[in-house]
């Protein structure tokens, strides 16, 4: 990437913009290619060996993890680059294009599991625990792990505005699926609308953001290399391939735990939780370096469009109603659990506007303290 980067640095001093042409020849496309058509080979040749080769699986593994490490800082800097040709501050192509390309996994996830609820309720129960979890997931883990490898700053106003957004989302969800423990269809309708509001009043109001974030208008479109179209292109294919990457990663994981009968809610706040949690992880990690803006975005940008839109469209696919096997699981353990992590996790912010290393390391253990407790209800040594 390092090259890439030179090259881009001394197309950028001729004031020359590259395009799709340039891009073809781009050394993290063509490495983000590569690792994409090896996991293809790979599979391939899996599906004829036979799926229990453990070496041809760890294999996938690593591939798939390269290939969410280079399409990761692929994406960025195709978002980073539309925001300045569209004059949008950085926080806000976090808290837009980012946070729902990252969150197209969940997505996926929850409408697919609605999709299956006629037939079986309990698969209810996956895709609650899975938006609920990843929320979870990324306010903590992911969260305290790029906390620790490099403390950020915040703005004020990414707390007072999209920080305080973020906790009110997961209270309307929470009231929603306490009341007759089902998310009805109006229910998620209006979530959705929500989400659609927020996302309008951002893009209506991207000037005054701009002032608050100390950003002149003229100076949006400054350091742009490529065009928009190469930049829309890094845009898509990065966001593709760490989707994909993602899927693979958790796939394996994922069936294991479902074939050892652990509880659905379980497997869908931890296994599914971390696993669509991924792109948001290496996202984050790698905008950290050079966009705190995008990268504190992303995260809580995230954590509003999971409660609004990714179960608003699972719950107007099918209603989604808690189990009563999954009840005290969802209700007494996963649900306070993530109101106490937004809570905490906002509270960090606001002292100083700061995250420090120690902070990061209380949001990993607040987390392992969640696991510890969900291995003690799975053992029954917890009831309700």
């Amino acid at each position: 990437m390092k090259k890439d980067q030179l090259l881009v640095e001394l197309m950028g001093s001729e004031d020359k913009v590259m395009g799709i042409a340039q891009l073809l020849h781009f050394q993290t496309l063509v490495t983000t290619g590569a690792l994409f058509l090896g996991i293809i080979a790979v599979r391939f040749l899996s599906s004829t060996m036979g799926n229990n080769s453990i070496a041809l699986t760890l294999v996938i593994a690593c591939l798939a993890l390269g290939l969410l490490i280079f399409s990761a800082d692929f994406f960025i800097e195709g978002a980073k680059g539309l925001a300045r040709r569209g004059g949008l501050p950085e926080v806000v192509i976090g808290l837009t294009i980012v946070s729902i390309g990252t969150s197209l996994p969940e997505i996926l996830v929850t409408t697919t599991a609605a999709a299956d609820v006629a037939a079986k309720p309990e698969v209810a129960d996956f895709a609650i625990g899975g938006i609920l979890g990843s929320i979870f997931v990324q306010i903590t883990l992911v969260l305290g792990i790029v906390v620790v490898n490099k403390g950020l700053k915040i703005r004020e106003s990414w707390l007072k505005r999209d920080g305080l957004i973020m906790l009110l989302s997961v209270l309307v969800l929470t009231f929603f699926l306490l009341t007759e423990h089902t998310l009805q269809r109006w229910e998620s309708g209006i979530l959705v609308l929500l989400y659609i509001i927020y996302i309008s009043w951002l893009l209506m109001h991207r000037k005054v953001i701009l002032l608050e974030e100390g950003i002149e208008e003229d100076v949006a479109v400054r350091g742009s290399s490529w065009s928009v179209a190469a930049y829309i292109i890094m845009v898509v294919f990065g966001l593709a391939f760490a989707v994909f990457a993602a899927h693979h990663l958790v796939e394996y994981a994922r069936l294991i735990a479902i074939e050892l009968n652990v509880p659905h809610a379980i497997v869908g706040t931890t296994v599914s939780g971390i696993g669509t949690s991924l792109p948001e992880l290496t996202i984050a990690l790698m905008a950290a370096k050079r966009s705190q803006g995008v990268a504190i975005g992303t995260l809580i940008g995230s954590n509003i469009t999971d409660p609004l839109l990714s179960i608003g469209l699972a719950g107007l696919v099918h209603p989604l109603a808690i189990s009563d096997a999954g009840f005290g699981l969802i209700v007494y353990i996963i649900i306070p659990f993530t109101i106490l992590g937004c809570f905490v996790a906002l509270l960090m912010m606001r002292t100083s506007y700061e995250f420090k290393k120690w902070e990061g390391y209380t949001l990993i253990l607040l987390y392992i303290i969640f696991i510890l407790i969900l291995e003690a209800y799975n053992r029954s040594w917890i009831t309700f």
